[in-house]
């Protein structure tokens, strides 16, 4: 069984073809420039080179007949017909209140997709003009919607709820939802496996990369996840500010004489690590800046770790305890300093890294050492095989 993975940005189109008997990657891609001069694909296919195609893609309908013509040419594909297709994932943001699990998509999942365009004004319009093309593409197919707000939809309203009035939720739903919900969910059930930890462990997902958030969950079950009604909420990222107090838009706006569409264009643009060292949203750079002797870029780094360190306490007090803490994404998995940084904070919990084990990138593993009272876990994430097997489950019942 074969199952097509799409993840659509507003000009960008990413695939993965996956062959669920051995959950291996077949083929992958990248739609690039979607409705902008210069669109291109790049189409990967292990042991084979890359097969690029420069041509005009106006729409992502253009997009999605490009990837089927790659995944079924007879020099560079890996499938005879998009009949061997058993059906198509798509990652979809935001699922609004409807929503608490993937779903087969059908018009009343295209119409709910559709009403939380304001909610994902970024995503959710490219998400359903990707289940569209495909719709269009393979008529017939199975489409399943695995909405990135899914994971967080299992907290409890003492979680979710924001001390605002009680009508802005009634009328608008605003509360907090979560995001990259996908990778903690997968990460959070793989930590409970390849940790052979009990069914009902307490377990803390660090998912830190350029977008940044922290979750807690019980058996795989959302607890509490750092993001908000929108991803600018929680943790320091590369270019987002994280927690703030609201007071600081006013009082900018004031003085700076920008509306507030302004001012959330600079806490999620012009923020984060990017300003508060001046250097780069890149944690390289600003790595690598820091070493040099740039304070600024040293403070960014400390107050980075220290962030997410206050949020596993407060997620370790949340579930009153914690089985193991996981490390995922791009910092997550290759940043060792960082990794050992946020851990010395865990003194309390009696976390200890295990220097050797923790000298390593990419590649599940425990990291703690073997006298460490909390199981520390990097575990990369995977969300397009997430998706799959979301849909596989949903389309094969």
């Amino acid at each position: 069984m074969k199952i097509l993975v799409i993840n659509c940005g507003s000009s960008s189109l990413k695939y993965q073809l996956i062959d669920m008997e051995n959950e291996s990657v077949l083929a992958k891609g990248l739609c690039e420039r979607i409705g902008i001069n210069g669109s291109m694909l790049t189409a990967k296919v292990p042991g084979k080179p890359d097969y690029v195609v420069e041509k005009d893609m106006p729409t992502h309908k253009e997009a999605i007949e490009l990837v089927m013509a790659a995944l079924t040419s007879a020099d560079h594909g890996v499938i005879k017909s998009t009949d061997e297709i058993t059906a198509v994932g798509h990652r979809v943001l935001h699922g609004g209140n409807t929503y608490t699990e993937s779903i087969v998509v059908n018009e009343d999942v295209k119409k709910v997709i559709r009403e939380c365009f304001d909610l994902g004004p970024l995503h959710n319009p490219a998400n359903l003009m990707g289940i569209e093309a495909c719709e269009a593409a393979m008529p017939g197919k199975k489409n399943v919607a695995v909405f990135d707000t899914s994971f967080g939809m299992g907290m409890e309203e003492k979680a979710y709820l924001y001390a605002i009035p009680y009508e802005y939720y009634e009328k608008y739903k605003v509360r907090r939802y979560g995001f990259h919900g996908t990778s903690h969910m997968f990460v959070s059930r793989e930590a409970i496996k390849f940790g052979k930890l009990k069914k009902d462990a307490k377990v803390i997902v660090c998912h830190l990369g350029n977008g940044a958030s922290v979750s807690a969950s019980i058996g795989g079950k959302c607890v509490d996840t750092s993001m908000g009604l929108a991803p600018l909420e929680g943790v320091i990222m590369g270019t987002r500010s994280g927690d703030v107090d609201p007071t600081i838009l006013q009082f900018i706006c004031n003085h700076e004489k920008i509306d507030v569409n302004q001012m959330l264009n600079i806490l999620n643009k012009k923020s984060g690590i990017l300003g508060m060292s001046g250097v780069s949203s890149d944690f390289r750079d600003v790595g690598k800046a820091a070493a040099e002797g740039n304070k600024r870029a040293q403070v960014g780094l400390d107050a980075y770790d220290y962030r997410i360190a206050k949020y596993i306490g407060a997620y370790t007090a949340a579930m009153n305890g914690v089985d193991a803490i996981c490390f995922t994404a791009g910092v997550g998995e290759n940043d060792k300093e960082c990794r050992k940084r946020i851990c010395a904070y865990l003194g309390y919990l009696g976390v200890k890294i295990d220097e050797e084990r923790n000298n390593i990138r990419g590649e599940e593993r425990v990291i703690s050492a073997d006298d460490s009272k909390v199981k520390v876990m990097l575990i990369p994430t995977n969300e397009e095989l997430a998706i799959a097997r979301e849909t596989l489950a949903l389309t094969t019942k």
